[in-house]
């Protein structure tokens, strides 16, 4: 049996009015899950457990089948493990986002999707000018970056509060800047880093061409090694990841997943949507399971972008869905899992932790017959998982529902 999850990061939404009180879900042509959820089994889940954060660590980690309150220590550590960072027992890593702040009010957590290109040449200079014995940054993609702490106070640094840079749009960033003790070292980099940015000539150059600039650092997410059990001894599956992003490829590193690089993949709605189907089917030819995140529909959600989203979720209807739902006639023997790690509503831009919908198709999978996958099909459809561990348990079959 093949395995293979598609997740529509974000995706999940609520009633918007320009879409005439529908959500992206339901706006957008989406024949191809509607098919799943026609043939295959729907309902909800609770990807987020009570208590915790609604971020993309918690929520990739429960559509992977773990649970994330009793092995997850900080979102930075797992994007530092896909850059091979090998954080010891006295360092810390931070998640460093490249910021856009005006008037003391954040105006964008991306520095208006700053390019890779771009934010490589920045980091490399901040690396140069800021990196000594006890603090080393390094460089991700586009604005995501890490900060690791080496320090004997690690427990304080990390209950340091900080807060993600998504959660705070177009509001006065004082009252969320890190707080608590030691909070100091992270406001002293902060500074530090606005007079390397102000000056730097790839944000002379973007404002020069309209564009956002970088004006700042933030810190969040931080923790410490993570330690998580491998896929293959938790399920008995050898499989691979597909992401745009650090932190779902280091989730897949830590695990034993093999991590797949695709040309052209941004984590934006220019991503290579295609290619992601394409090399997730290949790897099937010697892999158990397959786990594809796409991004684009988070970050749209992030931004506001009513268009942008349902364009999204489109695309990842057309451009992935269908291309696995094409290889599944030839192939019997496979599952197929759709479902979002966390709602990112247009109206709040930022992650909530309602239940998402799902829908799951292949042999075994008895069907509930659903018109179409989204939320207001899902939510009637009287099938709810507590958890994201228990629906992937159902879903390769240790776990009847």
């Amino acid at each position: 049996m093949k395995y293979i999850i598609l997740v529509p990061d974000g995706v999940a939404d609520e009633p918007v009015p320009s879409l005439g009180g529908k959500t992206p879900l339901e706006a957008a042509n989406t024949p191809h899950m509607d098919f799943m959820a026609q043939h295959g089994l729907s309902g909800l889940v609770q990807t987020i457990p009570q208590g915790m954060p609604p971020g993309s660590d918690v929520g990739n980690l429960s559509l992977m089948g773990y649970n994330p309150a009793g092995c997850l220590s900080g979102r930075a550590p797992l994007e530092a493990a896909n850059l091979g960072i090998d954080i010891k027992d006295d360092e810390i890593a931070f998640r460093c986002n490249l910021v856009t702040v005006t008037d003391g009010k954040m105006v964008d957590y991306s520095a208006g999707h700053i390019s890779i290109e771009e934010a490589d040449a920045i980091m490399k200079d901040m690396a140069r000018e800021l990196n000594n014995d006890h603090f080393h940054y390094y460089t991700g993609k586009s604005y995501r970056h890490i900060l690791i702490i080496r320090s004997p106070a690690i427990n304080t640094l990390k209950n340091i509060t900080c807060t993600p840079p998504h959660d705070i749009l177009n509001k006065s960033i004082d009252a969320y800047l890190p707080q608590g003790a030691m909070a100091d070292i992270l406001l002293d980099q902060i500074e530090r880093s606005k007079k390397i940015l102000s000056a730097h000539p790839v944000n002379l150059a973007r404002i020069k061409a309209g564009k956002l600039p970088a004006t700042s650092t933030w810190f969040w997410g931080q923790g410490e090694r993570p330690r998580l059990q491998s896929y293959r001894s938790k399920f008995g599956l050898n499989g691979s990841v597909i992401s745009a992003v650090d932190l779902v490829n280091g989730i897949g590193r830590i695990i034993g997943l093999n991590v797949i690089s695709v040309p052209g993949v941004t984590g934006y709605l220019d991503t290579n949507f295609k290619g992601k189907s394409q090399y997730a089917l290949e790897s099937l030819k010697d892999h158990d399971f397959v786990f594809v995140h796409v991004e684009a529909t988070d970050e749209t959600g992030h931004n506001g972008d009513v268009d942008g989203k349902v364009k999204a979720v489109e695309h990842f209807d057309t451009d992935v869905v269908a291309p696995v739902l094409l290889w599944a006639k030839t192939h019997p023997d496979v599952r197929i899992l759709v479902s979002p790690d966390h709602p990112t509503p247009l109206c709040k831009r930022t992650h909530t932790s309602a239940a998402v919908p799902f829908v799951m198709y292949g042999k075994g999978i008895e069907s509930n017959g659903l018109a179409e996958y989204n939320e207001t099909f899902a939510s009637k459809a009287g099938l709810k998982f507590t958890s994201g561990e228990q629906m992937i348990e159902y879903f390769i079959g240790k776990r009847k529902a």
